[in-house]
């Protein structure tokens, strides 16, 4: 894992057409902007494990399958 320190307004590129942007700092919140293009999907962690989770309790023989894959 990469970790780097950006100062508000600073830029991460990631590829050649990926921006992540340090918009505002707030105490200990920070709000990044991201320039990507639209058929880059981007979610929030916390969605997906969400979404994850919602997935394995209307489909029990999909968690089933994921558990042997790990």
């Amino acid at each position: 894992m990469l970790v780097l320190s950006r100062h508000q307004g600073e830029r991460i590129r990631i590829g050649q057409d990926i921006t992540l942007v340090v918009n505002r700092i707030e105490g200990q919140q920070v709000r990044l902007a991201i320039d990507a293009p639209a058929s880059v999907k981007i979610y929030r962690e916390e969605l997906l494990k969400r979404l994850k989770c919602d997935d394995q309790e209307v489909s029990p023989s999909d968690n089933q399958i994921n558990r042997e894959k790990t």
